[in-house]
């Protein structure tokens, strides 16, 4: 598969679509999600071009992964819930429910989250 220039988070890290941001800088943008699944819903964005978490980690180099995911606990922090606790998300492929196709980390708080799958295997 080849990357979406054109997926709604490219034309956001280009400014083209606004967005309300939480976090920017020469790698990343953070932002707040338009369709909250929890009080507090952010969306963590490499800004190179990775389809998904498979094509992340296979294309950028080990450092710049792991500042990614520091940053992301720095934001976490930013955002004041790391003492109440917070969920990181990835979905990678359409069995996961990816419906955009740009790596991207969704950061969900503020409120008790539950369990990650319940009894019948839905996602919460």
């Amino acid at each position: 598969m080849l990357y979406d220039k054109n997926n709604i988070f490219a034309k956001i890290i280009r400014g083209e679509i606004p967005a309300k941001k939480i976090y920017e800088d020469e790698d990343i943008l953070a932002f707040y999600d338009i369709s909250k699944a929890s009080p507090v819903h952010a969306l963590v964005v490499p800004k190179g071009e990775f389809i998904d978490f498979a094509d992340f980690v296979a294309k950028e180099n080990p450092n710049k992964i792991a500042q990614f995911f520091q940053k992301i606990a720095k934001i976490s922090q930013d955002l004041k819930v790391n003492e109440s606790g917070f969920r990181l998300i990835t979905n990678n492929g359409s069995d996961a429910h990816q419906t955009v196709k740009h790596f991207h980390v969704h950061i969900l708080a503020g409120k008790k989250l539950g369990p990650l799958i319940s009894s019948d295997n839905q996602l919460r």
